[in-house]
């Protein structure tokens, strides 16, 4: 498959990701195992296609910027279950997606390693 490809369902699947993961903490939870389904499909197509880019665009060369942004996805895929097993940390919860989102992007345009 061509980067583009890779890029595209790298963009879409963290979108998603991202989004169900704040509905989660929202959420009621009957509809637990639905969120949590889309939350994990979502993340494992984020990882498929950020190595996928890996092996197309970097030779599977692995940077330092690499490994922020894995930590990043383990952290926020992490975050949608926790959500749900502690209703009264859900502020807390949004504040480290957002910073390990941010630490993602950043890792990502500036490559700082």
């Amino acid at each position: 498959m061509p980067p583009t490809v890779y890029q595209v369902i790298h963009l879409v699947s963290l979108f998603v990701l991202f989004g169900y993961t704040f509905y989660a903490f929202a959420a009621p939870a009957e509809i637990r195992k639905k969120v949590l389904m889309f939350t994990g499909i979502a993340s494992l197509l984020v990882l498929i296609s950020g190595f996928g880019m890996i092996s197309k665009l970097y030779n599977n060369q692995f940077a330092a910027w690499m490994i922020v942004k894995l930590v990043a996805w383990l952290g926020l895929s992490a975050l949608a279950g926790l959500g749900f097993r502690r209703r009264g940390s859900v502020g807390i919860f949004a504040v480290v997606a957002i910073a390990l989102t941010l630490a993602a992007v950043l890792a990502v345009y500036v490559k700082p390693f």
